[in-house]
């Protein structure tokens, strides 16, 4: 039996590892399965626990108000450390791009323990954007003995970095995974203003922009542009599900706040936003996770961000990328608004991400994983 021990900070990571977590508890005989939370994200994170049911066995609960990526980094370290040592896990796993996940390669390769690195080999070719996810990815790779590729072009990017091809196991996405089951769910939202917003017959635009490289003026220039849009379709409703980081919401707020057929609400569970995904007529987003689900659920998304580490959506027609110039954003939307064509060529597009049965693969690599060859050896 393998100990394997399941790390993971924010919300999408939770989203993410649920299925892998809950694959790995459905194999007691192969895996003793350990989860532990940073606690990145707070409530968001808890919010995705309690749908899947997880209990983390340790939680460092390491975020504070305004902390700092140094900070965020080192309390994640020293938090993680002692665990590691404890519980001398012969596999560590955390998926994607947080700080939370190469902190826990570090820990790992620290501790001498084998690091899986779920929705390995993404890239944009710049280091500073996404800022520091792409640098955090890079540096995780270089830690990891196994890398759960979520597409071949993923694949495709490890390779080039000289990663061994045995090393290498394309899974899809796990993403996919969990938004096929909840998506299957029969859910009715607590909140009524979501039970409103579900029952509203009017084309409903789906906005969600968090990322760093967007705070300031380029967010002041997406809800400018949303609210340009909502006026111009009058059969349009826009919700903004609203990130908890104040920086973003000052910069949203004034600009959206008042209008009649503009939502503003705060970030739904991860049940009712997959509710909310299955009601949008059009997505606008900076989000990666979302860009992965929406294609399942035969939702166009533009993406309010001049690169993309997920290209494959945009290649499959799923997804445009759009960044935050607010005359192009708007002009985007209100074709795919106008045009039934152009809306249906992104909305009929095949999803590239994969087929539910991610955390099936990655569960299997890890009953029986390869021997990957130190770089020195080669």
């Amino acid at each position: 039996m393998q100990k394997v021990l399941c790390v993971f900070g924010t919300r999408p990571d939770a989203i993410k590892m649920a299925p892998v977590v809950l694959e790995l508890l459905r194999r007691p005989a192969a895996f003793d399965v350990r989860v532990a939370v940073t606690g990145q994200h707070r409530e968001m994170l808890d919010q995705v626990l309690s749908v899947f049911g997880i209990a983390p066995d340790f939680d460092l609960n390491i975020m504070a108000h305004g902390a700092t990526l140094a900070q965020i980094t080192t309390r994640a370290l020293d938090g993680l450390a002692p665990i590691f040592a404890q519980e001398q896990p012969d596999w560590v796993l955390a998926q994607g791009d947080t700080t939370t996940t190469f902190v826990a390669a570090l820990a790992a390769f620290y501790q001498q323990a084998k690091f899986g690195h779920v929705e390995a080999g993404l890239r944009t070719g710049n280091i500073w954007d996404p800022f520091p996810e792409e640098m955090n990815r890079l540096l995780t790779t270089r830690l990891a003995s196994l890398h759960f590729a979520p597409t071949p072009d993923a694949a495709d990017n490890l390779r080039v970095e000289d990663i061994p091809n045995e090393a290498i196991i394309l899974t899809g996405n796990t993403v996919i995974d969990a938004l096929l089951t909840v998506a299957a769910q029969e859910h009715t939202p607590d909140d009524p203003a979501l039970r409103e917003i579900l029952a509203d017959p009017r084309r409903v635009l789906l906005i969600t922009t968090h990322r760093r490289e967007n705070w300031g003026e380029p967010q002041a220039h997406i809800a400018q542009a949303v609210r340009e849009v909502v006026e111009a379709h009058p059969d349009t409703l826009a919700v903004v599900a609203l990130h908890p980081n104040p920086i973003v919401r000052e910069t949203l707020t004034p600009i959206l706040s008042g209008h009649e057929r503009i939502r503003l609400i705060e970030p739904p569970d991860y049940a009712p936003f997959v509710k909310l995904q299955q009601k949008a007529y059009l997505i606008l987003t900076d989000s990666g996770g979302v860009q992965e689900e929406a294609p399942s659920l035969g939702k166009p998304v533009l993406v309010l961000r001049e690169t993309t580490e997920r290209p494959e959506g945009v290649a499959a027609g799923t997804a445009k990328l759009v960044g935050t110039d607010r005359a192009r954003i708007v002009a985007e939307a209100s074709r795919l608004l106008e045009d039934s064509s152009a809306y249906a060529a992104m909305a009929h597009a095949v999803s590239p991400y994969g087929d539910g049965r991610a955390s099936v693969r990655i569960a299997d690599a890890l009953e029986k994983p390869p021997e990957p060859k130190k770089e020195w050896e080669l």
